[in-house]
């Protein structure tokens, strides 16, 4: 079975939080990890994996923090997958590296699950931060109904 690594999967629901807010909105780690759920250090270490790649641009400081380096419908999946995994393939030939496999140049399939991986990254590459974030989710009723006493308007 082929699977993404939990990483990869926790990196793309990060993005999509930046997705759902407005362009140039930024978050820090400790407030990001708490919206979606994640362990602090688990999200810490997928967003600075996510701004070295280039897709976060990151602030330091009291007001710093995280925000997408790019618009939403900018960022594809495999560039994601690529940051947080590495080149995507099927096998590791067929995602470049031949190191590792004994039999590489005597492969009778080697083509066929390079044309595989292909197909699996021009997919990734054509799905978009945007398309997968959609609409920002409303909270529960209950959330709402705090937050509109707070404001005054319930």
């Amino acid at each position: 079975m082929f699977r993404m690594t939990r990483q990869a999967d926790y990196g793309i629901v990060l993005l999509a939080c930046f997705a759902q807010r407005e362009e140039g909105d930024s978050l820090n780690a400790r407030d990001l990890a708490a919206e979606v759920h994640l362990p602090v250090p688990m999200a810490s270490k997928i967003l600075k994996a996510l701004a070295r790649a280039g897709l976060l641009a990151s602030q330091r400081g009291v007001n710093g923090g995280y925000r997408l380096a790019r618009r939403p419908d900018q960022i594809s999946l495999a560039e994601i997958i690529n940051a947080l995994e590495g080149p995507i393939g099927i096998t590791d030939c067929s995602s470049g590296d031949h190191s590792s496999c004994n039999i590489a140049a005597l492969c009778a399939v080697r083509g066929k699950w390079q044309s595989i991986s292909g197909a699996m990254r021009d997919a990734l590459g054509s799905i978009s931060l945007a398309s997968m974030a959609g609409p920002r989710p409303l909270p529960p009723a209950r959330e709402r109904g705090k937050r509109a006493r707070k404001e005054g308007t319930s």
